[in-house]
C-alpha cells in the first residue's frame, strides 16, 4: 500500500461554550405553562419589573412589560431585540411568549422606592396580547398601581380592545395619578393592516376601544406608530386617523417614523421584498446607518402632526419623543 500523500485534517479543538448568564440563563430554565396553536407560553423569573430607561432616550423614566414576546406578529416590530438578550432568534418573538408571573409582587415592592416617576406600560410587547386573557398579568399590575400609587404619571399603549376590560382600574388610578391610555394604529386600511400586523385587532376595533375609554372619562388617544415611509405615510391617511380619533373622543395623537434595529430588519426586509419589492433599496439605504430615520423626514412628519393637532383640537401626550440629527432626505411625505 502506497503511503498516503494527504490525510484529512484533524477536527479543530472544541471551543468551550460560554455558560448562559443573566436573562438568558433565566429564560433557559423557564417552565412551559401553556401551548396555544403554534405559541408556547413560558414562565420567566424576574428580579425586577420596573425597567429604568436611559436619560434622554425616552420621554419616561421607567417601563413595565409584563410579557416578553408578542403574539400579534407585527412585521416591523422593533422589540424583537429583547429575545436576543435571551440568546433566542428574533423570529421566535411571536411564538415563544414569556410571562413574568411574579410581576405584581415585584411592582408592589418597587413602587415604594420611587416618587413622581413617569412609567410607561407596553413598550416592548403588547400588554393586552392574547396571553393576557390567560394569565392576567397586566390587570394584576394595574391593581397594584390603583392600590398604592399616588402622584405618578402613567402611560399605557396597546393594539387591543381588551384594554376596556380594565376601565374600573383606570378610573381608580386616575384619581391620584396622571394617566393616559393610547391605542396604536398604523393605518385605517384593513387589508394593509392585516398584512403589516397579522394577528392584531382591526383598526376599527381599536378606535372602538378609544371611544369606550373616552366615554368612561379616561384620557385617551392614538399613537400613529410606526409610520412606514411610502407605505402608511400619505398625509391624507394620517389625517384620517387624526379625524377619526377626534370622532371617537380621543384627546391626543403622536406619530413616530419606523424604528428598525437589525433584529427587526431580519424579519421586515423579507416581507418588504415580497409585498413591496420596489421599496427595498430605498429602505436599505434609509436604514443602512442605523435603526432611526434621521433628519428631514421625521421633522416633516412632526410638522404634519402639529398641524393636525391644531386643526382638530388635539394635543401631544405628556411627552413627545425626541427626533434625531439630519441626514439626506430619502423619503418624502
Amino acid at each position: 500500500m502506497e503511503p498516503a500523500l494527504f490525510d484529512l485534517a484533524p477536527d479543530p479543538p472544541a471551543t468551550p461554550k460560554q455558560p448562559l448568564a443573566g436573562i438568558a440563563r433565566l429564560a433557559a430554565s423557564s417552565a412551559c405553562i401553556g401551548v396555544r396553536r403554534d405559541v408556547e407560553y413560558l414562565s420567566l423569573p424576574a428580579r425586577s419589573i420596573l425597567n429604568r430607561c436611559g436619560a434622554g432616550r425616552m420621554p419616561f423614566g421607567y417601563s413595565i412589560n409584563p410579557y416578553r414576546g408578542c403574539e400579534f406578529g407585527c412585521r416591523y416590530c422593533y422589540a424583537r431585540y429583547t429575545h436576543q438578550y435571551m440568546e433566542l432568534d428574533g423570529g421566535l418573538f411571536e411564538q415563544r411568549i414569556y410571562a413574568k408571573l411574579g410581576a405584581a409582587d415585584l411592582l408592589r415592592a418597587e413602587l415604594r422606592k420611587i416618587a413622581r416617576a413617569e412609567i410607561a406600560i407596553g413598550t416592548a410587547g403588547d400588554p393586552y396580547q392574547p396571553a393576557e386573557r390567560r394569565f392576567g398579568l397586566t390587570r394584576r399590575i394595574l391593581e397594584v398601581i390603583a392600590e398604592t400609587a399616588e402622584g405618578l404619571q402613567f402611560g399605557l399603549v396597546t393594539k387591543s380592545g381588551l384594554v376596556t376590560r380594565d376601565l374600573d382600574l383606570f378610573t381608580e388610578i386616575g384619581r391620584r395619578n396622571s394617566l393616559h391610555v393610547s391605542l396604536s394604529i398604523t393605518t385605517m386600511r384593513p387589508e394593509l393592516a392585516r398584512a403589516l400586523e397579522p394577528r392584531a385587532p382591526r383598526p376599527d376595533l381599536r378606535l372602538a376601544a378609544v371611544r369606550r375609554l373616552a366615554e368612561a372619562g379616561i384620557a385617551t388617544g392614538v399613537f400613529i406608530a410606526p409610520v412606514l415611509p411610502l407605505i402608511t405615510d400619505h398625509p391624507a391617511d394620517i389625517e384620517e386617523i387624526a379625524r377619526r380619533t377626534v370622532e371617537a373622543g380621543g384627546r391626543h395623537i403622536l406619530a413616530n417614523p419606523l424604528f428598525l434595529p437589525p433584529s427587526a430588519q431580519k424579519q421586515f426586509f423579507p416581507f418588504l421584498e415580497k409585498e413591496f419589492p420596489r421599496l427595498v433599496e430605498r429602505y436599505r439605504k434609509g436604514y443602512e446607518r442605523g435603526a432611526f430615520l434621521r433628519g428631514e423626514y421625521p421633522n416633516r412628519l412632526k410638522q404634519l402632526v402639529e398641524r393636525l393637532r391644531e386643526k382638530y383640537g388635539l394635543r401631544a401626550p405628556s411627552h413627545d419623543y425626541p427626533f434625531n440629527p439630519a441626514q439626506p432626505l430619502l423619503f418624502q411625505l
